[in-house]
């Protein structure tokens, strides 16, 4: 995989470590993320334990401005989806953070 995960990945890795066939690996994916969907789509907040929650939060509507050409244009009021990482997940990538650092900057790393 490269830097980017895909929801074929996501198939790919049910398929080879559950040993679910390709078929019922894509349609576990694709019911999973649709049924994170529909529940925003209703206004309902999305808890996953130990990775995090996806609500949705409304914007006002705002004057904005075109960055070309400096005219003030007016920004609609909309939904938008927020994700709050949970304490372990935000533990997890703060630690590899820190490992990333120490490498870049020379450090011999202990195992």
């Amino acid at each position: 995989m490269g830097n980017t995960i895909t929801k074929a990945d996501l198939a790919n890795t049910l398929f080879d470590e559950l040993g679910l066939n390709k078929r019922e690996a894509k349609e576990f994916v694709e019911m999973f993320f649709e049924k994170i969907r529909q529940a925003l789509e209703s206004g309902e907040t999305v808890k996953l334990s130990g990775f995090g929650g996806f609500s949705i939060r409304e914007k006002n509507s705002r004057p904005g401005r075109n960055p070309k050409t400096g005219e003030a244009v007016p920004v609609c009021a909309r939904r938008v989806v927020t994700y709050r990482a949970s304490q372990k997940v935000k533990d997890q990538v703060g630690a590899n953070t820190d490992s990333i650092e120490s490498a870049a900057s020379g450090e011999q790393l202990l195992s």
